[in-house]
């Protein structure tokens, strides 16, 4: 542990993507104490440009900007992180049945998965979103539907590569349960390949967020930095900070949790161990 905590923290641009993303995580748990009024309220004349009276300038409907990114913070990082928790919960549960048992039930799943991986996820999120209702729990079924394949596949090249370990097959000769098995024996060793792919799944899920709330297809009634950009679209030439400022924010984030990643599977990697 102290080991991967030492190569993770040698690992400068993640250190710097960890700085970042604790940046973004204070500034979400503050919002409610920097910015206690509600972020739909008018608090100023519309289009005031930023580092005015208002930190961020104020949008066409004098609704201050600063107030909605850091609320919008906590919308955007829930779903993301929520989404990406069920995604991986449902990836590794059938990734994980269909490397352990193989045969027909992993023929049966992977063809299941596969179904899913042909269609676009984007559009597939757009339409489940659209039949469900724009709601930010449909918003986040609608992600982790779309996000669990690739999971799924990972677990089972994991799984079966474990499957035929030689302390595997022992653990079977010494008449062990699958479940042991599974949970004591396999899933441990599979855990740093899902915990880098599960931090690189929640940039996919914020930007998948982003882009139906900019769509108009999440809670119109909850701010968030897709819902931003959307509603500033239309005056993009004359007041460039109401879809930049959200904008950033989402650059950021995705930029942070993508290094600290790359630094996770430097540290984590048994490949990269040795190097």
């Amino acid at each position: 542990m102290q080991a991967g905590l030492s190569r993770f923290f040698r690992h400068k641009p993640a250190v710097l993507g960890l700085l970042l993303l604790l940046t973004v995580l204070l500034a979400a748990a503050l919002a409610g104490v920097v910015y206690p009024a509600d972020p739909f309220a008018m608090v100023g004349k519309p289009f005031q440009p930023p580092f005015g009276e208002h930190l961020l300038g104020t949008d066409q409907l004098g609704r201050d900007l600063a107030a909605g990114v850091l609320h919008g913070a906590r919308t955007t990082l829930l779903v993301g992180v929520v989404a990406t928790v069920i995604a991986i919960v449902v990836g590794v549960a059938i990734g994980g049945l269909a490397g352990y048992f193989g045969g027909r039930l992993d023929s049966l799943l992977m063809r299941f998965t596969e179904l899913f991986q042909t269609i676009p996820f984007f559009l597939f999120a757009i339409l489940l979103v659209a039949v469900l209702g724009a709601s930010i729990g449909s918003v986040i079924f609608a992600i982790s539907l779309v996000s669990w394949p690739p999971m799924a596949r990972l677990v089972r090249g994991e799984f079966m590569s474990m499957r035929n370990r030689e302390f595997i097959q022992a653990c079977v000769s010494m008449g062990m349960g699958h479940a042991r098995i599974v949970f004591v024996h396999i899933l441990p060793n599979t855990l740093s390949s899902i915990i880098v792919t599960g931090s690189l799944m929640v940039a996919t899920a914020i930007l998948i967020e982003s882009g139906l709330s900019f769509l108009g297809l999440s809670d119109a009634n909850t701010m968030s930095w897709g819902f931003i950009i959307g509603s500033g679209r239309s005056v993009l030439r004359t007041a460039w900070w109401v879809c930049a400022m959200p904008g950033m924010a989402i650059l950021l984030t995705v930029m942070a949790i993508n290094l600290v990643g790359d630094g996770l599977n430097d540290a984590l990697n048994p490949r990269l161990r040795s190097q």
